[in-house]
């Protein structure tokens, strides 16, 4: 029997790990993958990989992954081949569209599309071709307040600037959890022993959140927030940076810097402390601490931007970082300069041009929010949607809302989905088209390596073969669109396999051909543990998209949302706050179908300080019944002293025993949904991104 090592990255997470892979060659021809660990010879994770990684081989085995197209007829799921399925979306899809307009088609795509090249090179060659304005993705509850911000006050939705972990002398983290998420818009593999480096080399990190979490639990610094208050925070960070003079000046030019001044003077630490939960002293001392270290982080993640005031939390981290002196400095946050670089090949993007139909939020990058997708569908009249593509997506679980969307599903009069699961969303489906599996095609981390703690890149090879009769996603996407051009008489452009694409990408690049590094994918192909361009340096002054080169402190609808938040309601006394949580196993809906992701200690509980148990005459352990506006959920629930009293947790992505879902173990696990809690209609009003944290929820019996 053949053994062969492998080398490439995992792609199931920001971290992007090398892993080596060992496979052999069975008696009967076929390729068993023997063991899965971390690579040494990678120079940007050291060998570290998590459980993720080694669940790549239970993906590939998995005999609930669909491996060729699948239609559903009634309750039932036949096979059917790769033309006539291609046949049947282009006739449905182009029928509706000719019955009831262009935008009578809505498109959702889930976050697993970064992680996968074919789907970033080729999905719009066929979701191009149906001109529809009611496109949607994970974006809206996840990151879309950073890209709005980038693109407000940088000129491009991409240009976000990175920590500097590897050389920052002060990391204070707000709505973060690294050591469960890998970073998170921080590509940053081996983040703990990161983190770590920080304090052995005499700097702090500081972690705000409402629960103690495991990277608050290594911080030298704790601080609990009131859940949907970071803003206030931050306004009272800033402002006494401000009002005490703790600011250093920039070497890049700004506009707008003395209107945020003047706009900001009111929202003092003490006047902020009546809103966050914060002692005016601690947000005082935290920006004295932050001022005076020799260099410093502000990183603000997902936990902010899921909330009502998500963009205005991402700006204030923006500025933060500005006044400070921190922007595009060494130890600070800077920008990458990968080898494929996206926001030096595409325009900054665009906000609001459009909005949805029923409730009018705002489109950003072609996109509208999603949690106004159930709305499109369920409300009727011209413009409705009638029929829905997913793409690596699961809705029904990551959004709003979840049983609103589900009823929205019932009534579609066609749905297809690009997926390789019969999931809580995909089981609505007429047609799921499965692409190949995560070993079985050749991937390029384009989007990734732009948000590297360090420059990056490298090319990883297939490591098993694609299976007969298989199609990779690029694939499936290429004769989706010629058979809808050819039912519609549209025009189709020519195209090339992703790797051709990433290889011109490479040439053209500051790393390609006229540059020393002479990179292309010859070049990667050689280094197949990666290749190491060098520590993030000073570079946001030449890579400003802005009109005037400037960086904008003060966009207008920025500062008009200020008038918002200071007309925000105080909190009600004794309300419970629902916030939501991912696990270092767990962190997608999609990960629970794996033994060795769900194994170990039970995670599902819904987690509550000890003191709102015992006012309610709960016990640790219980079956507890959590209501909120939308609905009702009953989980375990846990006492925990690392919940801030007046808050509590549940994850994302559970909930999987509904009928239908084929994924045997994960309908096996205990838990619910969170978003069968949260609500479409708690949003960040300049955005639209979902408010996801801060939910107001009632915990009983059940």
């Amino acid at each position: 029997m053949t053994k062969t090592l492998h080398h490439r990255a995992c792609h199931l997470c920001e971290a992007i790990c090398g892993l080596t892979i060992e496979t052999e060659v069975q008696d009967d021809g076929s390729t068993q993958i023997r063991s899965i660990k971390g690579d040494a010879q990678d120079t940007f994770s050291r060998g570290h990989i998590c459980p993720k990684a080694v669940a790549l081989q239970d993906i590939q085995s998995d005999p609930d992954r669909l491996r060729q197209p699948m239609r559903r007829v009634g309750n039932e799921w036949q096979a059917i081949d790769w033309d006539d399925a291609f046949e049947l979306v282009a006739e449905r899809l182009s029928a509706i569209q000719a019955e009831h307009g262009q935008n009578a088609v809505a498109v959702y795509q889930g976050n697993p599309s970064v992680h996968n090249y074919g789907l970033m090179t080729h999905s719009n060659y066929f979701l191009g071709q149906l001109k529809t304005r009611n496109r949607y993705s994970a974006t809206s509850v996840d990151q879309l307040p950073h890209h709005l911000t980038s693109h407000l006050m940088y000129g491009h939705g991409l240009l976000i600037p990175i920590p500097d972990i590897d050389h920052t002398d002060f990391m204070l983290i707000l709505g973060g959890n690294p050591l469960a998420s890998n970073g998170s818009i921080m590509t940053v593999p081996d983040v703990e022993k990161r983190l770590k480096a920080i304090q052995k080399r005499g700097g702090r990190l500081v972690v705000v959140d409402p629960r103690r979490s495991e990277t608050a639990a290594i911080a030298d610094q704790h601080v609990f927030v009131r859940p949907g208050q970071d803003a206030a925070l931050l306004f009272g960070l800033l402002n006494t940076l401000f009002e005490e003079n703790l600011g250093r000046s920039s070497h890049l030019l700004v506009d707008g810097l003395d209107e945020v001044r003047q706009a900001i003077a009111g929202f003092t630490a003490e006047a902020m402390s009546l809103r966050c939960g914060v002692p005016a002293p601690t947000i005082r001392q935290l920006a004295r601490d932050f001022a005076a270290a020799e260099s410093a982080v502000c990183y603000g993640r997902m936990g902010v931007s899921t909330q009502a005031f998500g963009t205005l939390c991402q700006w204030l981290v923006q500025l933060i970082n500005l006044v400070s002196g921190n922007l595009d400095r060494v130890g600070g946050v800077l920008c990458t300069e990968p080898a494929v670089d996206l926001v030096a090949s595409t325009s900054g993007g665009d906000f609001n041009r459009w909005q949805s139909r029923v409730s009018g939020l705002p489109e950003y990058g072609g996109e509208l929010p999603v949690s106004a997708l159930a709305e499109e569908m369920l409300s009727e009249g011209e413009g409705q949607v009638r029929a829905l593509v997913t793409v690596a997506g699961n809705p029904v679980l990551s959004t709003p809302n979840g049983r609103q969307l589900e009823q929205a599903l019932e009534g579609l009069e066609f749905m297809l989905s690009i997926d390789f699961y019969i999931n809580e969303t995909t089981r609505y489906a007429d047609l799921i088209l499965p692409p190949t599996g995560p070993l079985e095609h050749d991937h390029y981390d384009t989007t990734f390596n732009m948000f590297a703690v360090r420059n990056v890149t490298r090319f990883n090879e297939a490591v098993l073969s694609k299976p007969t009769g298989a199609l990779h996603d690029w694939e499936i996407f290429i004769g989706l669109a010629k058979a809808f051009v050819a039912k519609t008489g549209a025009e189709l452009k020519p195209t090339m396999a992703p790797e051709q694409m990433i290889d011109m990408g490479l040439r053209l690049g500051a790393y390609g051909d006229k540059s020393s590094h002479k990179l292309s994918l010859a070049t990667l192909r050689e280094h197949p543990h990666g290749l190491d361009l060098g520590a993030l340096k000073p570079n946001l002054a030449n890579r400003l998209k802005t009109a005037n080169k400037q960086v904008q402190a003060a966009p207008a609808v920025i500062m008009a949302d200020l008038q918002r938040f200071a007309a925000q309601p105080t909190a009600k006394a004794g309300e419970l706050l629902l916030i939501g949580r991912r696990h270092v196993r767990s962190n997608n809906s999609w990960m629970h179908n794996y033994h060795r992701l769900v194994k170990g200690k039970p995670r599902h509980q819904l987690l509550m300080h000890p003191a709102d148990l015992s006012q309610r005459g709960l016990t640790d352990g219980q079956l507890v019944r959590v209501r909120s506006r939308v609905g009702m959920i009953e989980v375990e629930v846990a006492a925990s002293e690392d919940m801030m009293a007046g808050v509590v947790s549940l994850p994302h992505g559970w909930g999987h025993a509904r009928p239908g879902v084929q994924m045997s173990i994960a309908s096996e696990q205990p838990g619910a949904s969170a978003n069968d809690l949260t609500d479409e209609r708690q949003l960040d009003a300049l955005s639209g991104n979902a408010a996801l944290n801060g939910v107001p929820v009632e915990v009983e019996a059940a």
